[in-house]
């Protein structure tokens, strides 16, 4: 899979856009799940996953392979996407607002009603963490990212990260402790 990604961009890089587009192919879901986790708009989401992967395509003669999946650069392409997003747009939309679809695979039976209240409980507590706590949770458990991973599409250490993440669990506890899901 990892050669196979590296001819891709190999390819990419010496202007084939159909290299190009099997690597878009293979991110975008991602790329655009952690977008819209993240705008909590379907609508902003697909325009900001369009210009993530412009700018990737513009600027794929700058990617270096540091030992990191081509993933890492383009979720750091995405943060700073949405960090731009947000600093233009000057408004917060509520993470409670953040569509089922987006927090799993449609499996085509609908999601249970303990699934929905479990699911919005957790939005309602992502809420209280902040911003890189956000991210890091998203994409560990959201995204199947490895530390390293994470540390690389943030520009943080692997550490920091570990840090960050048992710093999230923890409040997360804290506040399900606080205030723990009405059970009927």
């Amino acid at each position: 899979m990892r050669e196979r990604e590296e001819e891709l961009i190999s390819k990419a890089k010496g202007g084939d856009a159909a290299s190009f587009g099997a690597l878009y192919d293979l991110y975008m879901p991602r790329i655009y799940r952690f977008v819209l986790l993240r705008t909590r708009q379907k609508e902003d989401a697909e325009d900001l996953t369009h210009q993530i992967f412009m700018n990737a395509w513009q600027n794929l003669h700058r990617y270096e392979s540091r030992g990191f999946p081509f993933g890492s650069w383009l979720y750091r392409i995405a943060t700073n996407a949405v960090i731009d997003h947000y600093r233009t747009a000057r408004t917060h939309a509520p993470l409670e607002a953040i569509p089922e679809e987006a927090l799993s695979e449609p499996d085509g039976m609908g999601e249970a009603v303990d699934t929905a209240i479990d699911l919005h409980h957790v939005r309602v507590m992502l809420t209280n963490l902040e911003h890189d706590q956000q991210n890091v949770l998203l994409m560990k458990f959201v995204d199947d990212m490895t530390n390293k991973e994470i540390a690389e599409a943030l520009g943080k250490t692997e550490g920091a990260v570990r840090v960050i993440q048992h710093r999230a669990l923890k409040k997360l506890k804290e506040l399900h402790e606080k205030n723990p899901r009405e059970r009927t």
